[in-house]
């Protein structure tokens, strides 16, 4: 299945990048959930790409399209030849990262602090797509520190469209450069909503897509009353389950969703190869924690990877030891309930 760039005003449904947690692990244990949902790579800067290992920064399996990679950086030489070696190993769509607001990511002259410099993110999109075929994407903020949010997103997005560049990822909070943590400006910044909305009325024929707070798909039906499309982070990552909606809900899909025993028998053979090639089964279990989340046994389920996953020798049959753990919790519920009706 390859990813096609949506038209303008078609529903898109988006996982966000998101540091340390949308791996290739991670990627694969979210496609089991959904198969249509656009995922995203962590951010990776250009430099990286460049210099580093790139089989281990880019590498990823095939059943995990759609997926984009999103670059960070500022250079356009060096982000538009990341940009061609990413579309090398097979990525959908790159994006630039305009919205990491981390002291590394300013002191590498990349991510929100590029907000203040519409025009070096221009001539960084036009280089990159100058070099690919694939769509080139910009997710950004609606603002950093003491810009007004109206006249710099709007500026901001003048300057980039002129490239080309059609689909903007509107993360509805601001930036703070000077004061704020990372984990802060991911909380404490109020959530703008209603900006991106007027982003969209300004610029009907751009797609628009929204991130930020979104919490559940209800809210997410919500948003696309106003925007093209949605993007959720970590209520993906904490429940991630709720993605076994998506198909249905947002790309006409008729096939039914998996149930939860049945993405762990699917994922439990990846995993197989997976240690047989080194990896530690803490890798891969770290991002499944939340597979439970809400149901019987979900902290049973939790406990036991969290317990057993990083043991030396660690292999697939912990995973399966914490299927049966809530197993059990779902006899042991239910025979309650058989009792209480009697």
């Amino acid at each position: 299945m390859q990813y096609k760039s949506l038209k303008y005003n078609e529903k898109k449904f988006a996982v966000a990048p998101m540091m340390d947690w949308t791996d290739r692990y991670d990627r694969f244990f979210l496609r089991l959930i959904s198969r249509h949902a656009l995922l995203y790579t962590e951010m990776v800067t250009s430099g990286a790409v460049l210099h580093g290992d790139r089989e281990r920064l880019l590498g990823f399996e095939p059943e995990q399209h759609p997926v984009a990679l999103q670059l960070g950086g500022s250079d356009p030489r060096d982000l538009a030849e990341a940009a061609r070696i990413g579309e090398g190993f097979g990525y959908d769509e790159l994006n630039l990262n305009v919205g990491c607001p981390s002291d590394r990511v300013q002191s590498g002259r990349f991510g929100a602090c590029l907000m203040a410099e519409p025009d070096t993110v221009a001539a960084c999109v036009s280089a990159m797509a100058a070099a690919v075929s694939v769509p080139v994407t910009v997710k950004c903020r609606i603002g950093i520190d003491d810009q007004d949010e109206e006249e710099a997103l709007d500026r901001f997005v003048e300057c980039v469209r002129a490239t080309g560049c059609s689909t903007f990822i509107v993360h509805a909070r601001k930036a703070w450069l000077e004061g704020l943590s990372p984990k802060q400006n991911r909380d404490v910044p109020p959530l703008n909503h209603d900006r991106v909305y007027r982003l969209k009325q300004a610029h009907p024929d751009l797609n628009i897509v929204i991130n930020g707070g979104v919490v559940d798909l209800a809210e997410a039906d919500a948003h696309l009353r106003h925007v093209d499309g949605v993007m959720l982070g970590r209520a993906a990552y904490q429940d991630p389950y709720l993605l076994s909606e998506v198909d249905k809900r947002y790309f006409s899909s008729v096939e039914a969703a998996l149930t939860r025993e049945q993405i762990v028998e699917r994922l439990i053979p990846y995993v197989e190869r997976k240690l047989a090639e080194g990896v530690r089964l803490n890798q891969i279990t770290r991002h499944i924690l939340g597979l439970y989340q809400g149901v019987p046994g979900a902290k049973l389920w939790r406990r036991h990877l969290s317990q057993n996953a990083h043991l030396p020798g660690a292999d697939a049959m912990v995973i399966r030891g914490a299927l049966d753990q809530v197993a059990q919790a779902r006899r042991q519920r239910s025979e309650r309930a058989t009792e209480l009706a009697v």
